[in-house]
């Protein structure tokens, strides 16, 4: 069959209406599986129509939320035709088989989204979970967890030998484990190897893995390296050639050769350790790839479309399907914050002319820039899109206040100095001087903090990034600055209104037509009145505070029958922001019932009020300490149950839950827990899937906003969930502006 060498566009598979997270091929018949955020897997087969194009025979379905990544199990006696495993954001991982749209079966026991497999010998599944730890399943049931990283475990590996298996987290490390036991800590240090700089396995988080053999694997990361491995531990090569972060990798059949793509919008055909071919797609991210038997490459993409590519000249699409995809790529615009350009200036950009003469740098038509790449395939240069920012747009702070070094001795002067200039909003142009002046300043010293001012640096017009080798950061030095007024937000938000005459009314009217055994005397009814008197407008009044009588009777009149118990659940909501009722009601005796009673309320059955008013009083128990160190103690169980209540067409349950993910968020802040900022993260980007009320998106930007503040773990787990494109239509919502500019702001803290 004829070659091109050159990959080129076969077809684009419609079908999916949200981002394709993963593909994976089958060994036969150049069928392939998708998965993607529309909770759905799809099917794929060749067909024989002149587009050369694919069919999709069935759609599957099983997961309540995104399905996030999928592996082929290998065929068996009992599954001749192998099964499909698909990983979701509802904690589960489906296996299906290629007959029908239902799952065979689920395995539960994950706490956060499964967001990688991989299958092995005799039908063994491993899967990766933003809780941090791996599984090992074999015949529908868990036979391990691995245990160990400190991260989400966001890639997996079965090594061909039995029993040897491959994790990699966003603790920036990967783990080889073998019968359940972690053998070894890839950290790149000693070895003579390429990493052997006594630094981490990736600088940042590892994003994928791919076996070549028993004895060497590739690991992908979020600082656009790709590196080869040895299973003793020595890292014997880095590739660099992208530019953001990359997701996935996929390697040819000789063993050898490899696909990958990114965040830079880009697919990356590598060959004997060279990038010898890039294709720019027409979305930013590029989430996954696979090979097919055929040598031909399927990706899926946030724009909802997966990409087949071929070097088969008889494979090719039609040069009016080309010019289309071509046209496309063309229309698209293009941030240098996002890496894009690479470490490429605007500012000494040849003029259009240059596009007369073999090369690959952008051309530059007036104050208009136009990015194009030459194709070596068809000589000529390709628009691949208009450039948006200008360098114009960089901030200096040059003049600028005084601005303290924290610095330790013990740690790494390139990644403080790297960190400095994001904390800072300054150019990567500095990252020489800012490191140099901390080793300077540091040589025979204790531990000191340095006083810096911020300037131009002298002589300085490029810099080399000593983590990937290529050139300036690409992930934020180049944000923009803005007046942040929104978050983080640390203190809580409560629910404080009240019409206290209306609530009296309402429980008066209930209990006149309450059964008799549920009846209140007139006593009981003065107690609640008199607790709400004296809790509705506690900061502001020196009515006495509330007796414990009071606490109890209220406590005791909340467990009335669920359909008249709404105006005692607005009193107990309004009474849990006092410090004193906070502290019985939250307090170690009382907290865990409590919280149950509340969680009950919620049930997907329950009355829509009452899920209402109880999402609100956990809102305000927020406001006590002991109110926080209760919710934080059960927030699995309050989220999950917050997390079931999202689907709801309810604008108030929608502005209740929002509240209660901001308030969580905010007591999260500054914090080192991982696994509670994952699942934050999880909620929030669930309750976006259904959330209408502009209101009830705003406080979820900002609990966005304040889990991501100064944390690149949850920035870089809000990366993997597509937060970005999840949020990007808010950035131009005027009405009420506050939404739009608090979007943009946390869409600068993902760049």
């Amino acid at each position: 069959m004829a070659s091109s060498n050159a990959y080129k566009l076969r077809c684009s598979v419609p079908g999916h209406e949200m981002d394709v997270r993963g593909v994976a091929a089958f060994c036969v018949d150049g069928a392939f599986v998708s998965v993607s955020r529309d909770r759905t897997g799809r099917v794929w087969t060749p067909n024989a129509s002149p587009d050369k194009g694919f069919t999709e025979i069935h759609c599957m379905s099983g997961h309540s939320n995104f399905v996030s990544c999928v592996c082929i199990i290998a065929p068996s006696d009992t599954y001749p035709r192998g099964l499909i495993a698909t990983g979701g954001n509802d904690n589960n991982i489906c296996v299906f088989s290629l007959d029908q749209p239902q799952p065979l079966f689920t395995l539960s026991g994950h706490k956060n989204t499964v967001c990688t497999l991989s299958s092995g010998k005799f039908g063994t599944l491993l899967s990766g979970s933003w809780d941090t730890t791996a599984k090992v399943w074999l015949n529908e049931k868990c036979m391990m967890t691995l245990q160990g990283h400190t991260a989400a475990v966001w890639a997996v590996a079965i090594l061909p030998e039995q029993g040897l298996m491959l994790s990699g987290s966003a603790d920036k490390t990967i783990r080889l484990w073998k019968a359940g036991r972690c053998e070894k800590t890839y950290t790149g240090r000693g070895g003579g190897g390429l990493c052997s700089r006594g630094f981490w396995a990736t600088r940042t988080a590892c994003g994928g893995l791919a076996v070549l053999s028993d004895a060497e694997f590739f690991s992908c990361s979020n600082d656009a390296s790709v590196r080869r491995w040895m299973v003793t531990g020595e890292c014997v090569q880095v590739y660099y050639g992208h530019t953001n972060y990359i997701y996935s990798m996929a390697i040819f059949p000789n063993g050898q050769d490899f696909v990958s793509t990114g965040e830079d919008r880009t697919v990356r055909i590598w060959r004997k350790g060279e990038c010898v071919q890039t294709i720019r797609l027409p979305a930013q991210s590029v989430w996954s790839c696979c090979i097919l038997p055929n040598n031909d490459i399927a990706v899926g993409g946030s724009d909802g479309l997966i990409r087949v590519f071929t070097e088969a000249e008889d494979r090719v699409a039609s040069l009016e399907d080309l010019q289309a995809f071509e046209d496309e790529l063309s229309r698209t615009t293009i941030d240098p914050k996002t890496g894009d350009l690479g470490d490429i200036k605007m500012e000494d950009l040849p003029g259009r002319e240059h596009l007369n003469e073999p090369g690959n740098e952008p051309g530059v038509d007036g104050e208009k820039v136009e990015a194009y790449q030459w194709s070596v395939s068809d000589g000529r240069w390709m628009k691949i899109g208009d450039v948006v920012g200008g360098s114009n747009q960089q901030t200096s702070k040059k003049g600028g206040p005084s601005m303290k070094l924290p610095y330790n001795m013990a740690e790494d002067p390139w990644l403080t100095a790297h960190n400095f200039l994001q904390k800072n909003d300054l150019s990567s142009v500095f990252l020489d001087q800012v490191a140099n002046f901390i080793i300077e300043n540091t040589k025979g010293h204790d531990p000191a903090i340095c006083p810096w001012r911020s300037g131009p640096a002298p002589g300085s017009t490029s810099v080399t990034d000593p983590f990937t080798g290529g050139g300036a950061y690409s992930s934020a030095a180049l944000r923009q600055t803005s007046t942040n007024i929104y978050f983080p937000k640390t203190d809580a938000v409560t629910f404080d209104q009240a019409n206290t005459t209306q609530i009296i009314a309402k429980l008066r009217e209930l209990n006149g037509s309450a059964p008799q055994e549920h009846k209140l005397s007139e006593e009981f009814m003065e107690s609640l009145e008199g607790m709400l008197g004296s809790v509705v407008d506690w900061a502001n009044n020196s009515t006495q505070p509330p007796s414990l009588q009071q606490i109890n009777l209220l406590w005791k009149a909340s467990h009335w029958p669920e359909d008249i118990v709404f105006p005692v659940l607005d009193i107990l909501r309004l009474a849990v922001r006092h410090p004193q009722v906070n502290e019985r009601l939250c307090g170690e005796a009382e907290g865990v019932p409590l919280c149950n009673h509340l969680l009950s309320l919620m049930g997907p059955g329950g009355r829509p009020a009452n899920q209402m008013l109880a999402l609100r009083t956990l809102c305000n128990c927020f406001g006590g300490r002991q109110g926080r160190a209760l919710l934080l103690s059960q927030r699995e169980a309050v989220l999950g149950r917050a997390a079931e209540l999202a689907a709801a067409c309810n604008k108030n349950i929608h502005v209740a839950i929002a509240t209660l993910l901001l308030n969580y968020a905010g007591c999260l802040h500054g914090r080192p827990d991982l696994e509670a900022k994952a699942q934050c993260l999880s909620v929030a980007s669930a309750a976006l899937e259904s959330v209408q009320d502009k209101e009830a998106v705003f406080r979820l930007l900002v609990a966005l906003g304040t889990t991501l503040a100064a944390d690149e773990t949850a920035r870089d787990l809000a990366r993997s969930l597509g937060v970005n494109s999840q949020i990007s239509k808010y950035s131009s919502v005027s009405d009420p502006a506050k939404v739009g500019e608090c979007c943009q702001l946390v869409l600068n803290e993902l760049q």
